[in-house]
């Protein structure tokens, strides 16, 4: 595989909500070192994506989309407004914000994707046919709170 240089099984926690911590922890650090030439971070990454199909979006639709809440959401939006990749302007109603991409950030949101699908093809390959079973179970995790 492209990506992992080799299996080293670490042994588990007795605490689920642990052991799931750290997998998700390894998991973003899995795909931010394969995006970082791309400048963007993971969650920045999947923030454009999101933004693509939906724009222009308001933010707080924008956060249910995504599953965040909107605090965290404009946190996330700070360095990508600031560096010219979307842009957030008043809505319809002048009370609400829009967010849509700039012509800078769908260039940047093609160039890592590029990145992106090299790191979902090697963890998908790492996971062999467990995959299935594990897109399952995290669905079955995500839906604790719906």
């Amino acid at each position: 595989m492209k990506h992992v240089d080799g299996y080293y099984p670490k042994a588990p926690s007795l605490c689920l909500c642990l052991n799931i911590r750290r997998a998700s922890r390894a998991v973003t650090e899995f795909y931010e070192k394969i995006l970082e030439p791309s400048g963007l971070k993971v969650t920045q990454y999947s923030l454009l994506r999101h933004l693509e199909q939906v724009e222009p979006v308001k933010i707080t639709e924008l956060a249910k989309i995504m599953r965040i809440d909107r605090t965290t959401l404009n946190r996330n939006m700070k360095p990508l407004t600031e560096a010219g990749l979307i842009e957030v302007n008043t809505g319809q109603d002048p009370r609400s914000r829009e967010v849509t991409l700039t012509k800078a950030g769908k260039m940047a949101l093609t160039n890592a994707t590029v990145l992106w699908d090299q790191a979902q093809a090697s963890l998908q390959e790492y996971l062999g046919d467990d995959s299935r079973h594990f897109h399952h179970l995290i669905s079955k995790l995500e839906a604790l709170v719906p």
